[in-house]
């Protein structure tokens, strides 16, 4: 019975996805007498909390009910008054959890408050899905860092691009239109300064049937030669775009750059590039709680040998282009040894029509 009403509490939180952050998806069904009187989820950062949306929107009396919630109710003042004091409030009998929030001020808390009013708490229903569904609150609550998700796309034969560097498309619609919903899911979106002059993308989200949330486009250029016509400098979106850059950029380059509205990022040189470490504490600085990453080749390889990527999702279409100059997903000096070989853990496997999707995350060394 738990999992009947934390699976409907998870498809509640989902619909949140591309609207909270930094905030978790949460979503909250109130059950009594076997039936659902009330729904809710957060709906936006900075909006009401999935509980005090479910007692909004509740059909009855939720007196003596149980409470189905997917993150523990915080205990804090926030942006909005802790929920643990709306359900002790509204006399709930019985809180069920998906998982403790990993968020320090909250962390056991909540739960402890609700047992010290005379409310029975069971934690830990659905747990790894709930946790799955929170993935990048997880990191960022805990680290203050961007959870990173690495997407590639090649043919069957391992290329990203022809040889003369012709890649529209790789992939078929279907695929792409799932990318277009990570990105909505997203805080950012990262490419190097290869793929802008290769492609001259907008960095954009489109989606079907309701507007999307264009991400912050994050370029990576440590000599910040970004033509000044591109379009991810053409701010006709809402969302900013972000150079990050070094000391070799020119003064005169970077104050044209913040003419057109951009903004500068100058991280440390390592490795004659980018620090993209460094990057990634300045971007979790200013809120930004994932991105993803569409680089090419290059950045694909600096993203993972720096240690900053967590995910992958990787498109494979059932194509081969051939060609020995033709580009692979991820390039750079590579792993000299098959042993030392990056590994994915909890892999999955999805079709989109012909293509395949495998998605895994970064296996972390003991």
């Amino acid at each position: 019975m738990y999992t009947k009403y934390m699976s409907k509490a998870i498809e509640l939180a989902q619909k949140g996805l591309g609207y909270t952050s930094p905030n978790p998806l949460v979503g909250t069904v109130i059950v009594k007498e076997n039936r659902i009187i009330g729904e809710g989820y957060h709906q936006y950062y900075g909006g009401a909390h999935a509980e005090i949306n479910a007692f909004n929107n509740a059909t009855e009396n939720v007196q003596g009910a149980t409470l189905y919630v997917t993150l523990e109710p915080c205990s804090h003042y926030g942006k909005t008054p802790p929920c643990v004091k709306a359900i002790i409030e509204k006399k709930i009998s019985k809180v069920v959890i998906g998982m403790m929030d990993p968020n320090p001020i909250v962390a056991g808390n909540g739960m402890k408050n609700l047992k010290e009013h005379g409310i029975e708490v069971v934690c830990g229903i659905l747990e790894d899905k709930v946790k799955q569904l929170n993935e990048i609150y997880i990191k960022y609550i805990t680290t203050k860092l961007p959870f990173c998700i690495l997407k590639t796309a090649m043919t069957l034969d391992g290329k990203i691009a022809s040889s003369i560097g012709d890649s529209k498309w790789i992939t078929n619609e279907e695929s792409r239109k799932y990318v277009h919903e990570i990105r909505h899911k997203v805080s950012g979106i990262m490419v190097g300064i290869g793929t802008v002059l290769a492609d001259n993308p907008k960095l954009t989200t489109r989606l079907e049937n309701k507007k999307g949330k264009d991400p912050i486009r994050i370029i990576v250029d440590s000599t910040a030669k970004i033509p000044l016509d591109s379009n991810v400098l053409k701010l006709d979106s809402t969302t900013q775009t972000i150079i990050a850059t070094t000391e070799k950029a020119t003064e005169l380059k970077l104050t044209a750059l913040k003419e057109k509205g951009a903004k500068i990022i100058v991280t440390p040189l390592k490795n004659d590039k980018v620090d993209l470490g460094f990057l990634m504490q300045m971007l979790g600085k200013q809120g930004i709680d994932s991105i993803l990453i569409e680089g090419g080749s290059t950045l694909n390889y600096s993203a993972i040998k720096g240690g900053i990527v967590d995910k992958v999702i990787s498109f494979i279409a059932p194509k081969i282009i051939g060609g020995t100059s033709a580009k692979t997903p991820v390039g750079g000096e590579g792993i000299k040894y098959i042993k030392d070989a990056v590994l994915l853990d909890n892999i999955q496997i999805s079709l989109f029509n012909e293509d395949i999707m495998i998605e895994g995350y970064i296996r972390k060394e003991e």
